[in-house]
């Protein structure tokens, strides 16, 4: 699934070529996603001007004066910018068509993502898809950051892996990243929440952000479905330390790299350098 790194590459890559454009026409192929597109949702987009596309956690908005598109790339999804007339692929369910013979055509073979539409006006903070998530991890300091996962875990027993995940906790710190985050901070994912220290708070807020600083710089993570907007994987996957390294030697210490499964997704970690 596509995690906070690849969202905002994607962000990136749509908005220099989205901001400032018309659109002349909503195109659905298959209204059937994660939740029904409105009916309507062509309507209200047709003839706005996009004046910017912004980020909550994995959700994109393009905005306009009438109201913001609400999108979720879902488990496989990708965005990208193609002539309008390019016959469209096998699950290419969508395009919002530009005035300049572009279109953003979403590409989603399993249909978990999403286009809903947010009207001017109404508080997208209390949206049913946005009102629980928490705060942006990029966004705070690093001290405010641990101060808020540190609160937020006291008394805690399930595991820290699970809690810094947790879309309610802080957004976009999926599987990859936490993992990665973990293994930099030196704590076990293992380890209840409750019980990490203040000092191993501010290492895994001060890990969380640069982990994902530099995904973002290396465009994200291809492991299977993901790719940028232009097409090309992200590279960040040769910079992972642990994560879908079982067996490898640690390359900070030379043990082998552990994994299984929790919370039924893969956990990886050093057995040595985390605690």
């Amino acid at each position: 699934m596509p995690e906070l790194p690849e969202v905002e590459t994607t962000r990136r890559g749509i908005a220099r070529r989205l901001v400032g454009r018309r659109v002349i026409a909503v195109v659905v192929r298959n209204r059937s996603q994660r939740w029904p597109i409105p009916r309507t949702l062509g309507a209200k987009l047709r003839g706005q001007r996009i004046t910017a596309v912004r980020r909550r956690g994995k959700y994109l908005l393009i905005d306009t004066r009438a109201g913001s598109a609400l999108v979720h790339l879902g488990m496989s999804g990708s965005l990208t910018v193609v002539d309008a007339a390019l016959a469209p692929r096998k699950h290419d369910h969508w395009d919002i068509v530009l005035d300049n013979g572009r279109a953003l055509r979403m590409h989603d073979p399993r249909r978990f993502g999403a286009l809903l539409w947010i009207a001017a006006g109404t508080d997208e903070a209390r949206h049913p898809l946005l009102a629980h998530l928490g705060p942006e991890p990029l966004d705070l300091g690093v001290a405010t950051l641990a101060s808020h996962l540190a609160a937020r875990a006291r008394g805690r027993r399930g595991a820290v892996k699970q809690f810094v995940m947790d879309g309610k906790v802080v957004v976009g710190v999926g599987n990859i990243y936490a993992s990665e985050a973990l293994f930099a901070a030196r704590v076990r994912p293992g380890r209840a929440a409750g019980r990490v220290t203040a000092p191993e708070w501010r290492a895994i807020a001060r890990a969380i952000q640069r982990v994902l600083t530099r995904a973002i710089a290396k465009g994200g993570t291809t492991l299977k479905d993901f790719a940028q907007p232009d097409g090309e994987p992200g590279y960040f996957r040769i910079k992972l330390n642990v994560y879908d390294r079982a067996s490898l030697p640690c390359r900070r210490c030379g043990e082998a790299i552990k994994a299984r499964v929790q919370g039924q997704r893969a956990t990886y970690w050093c057995p040595q350098c985390q605690r």
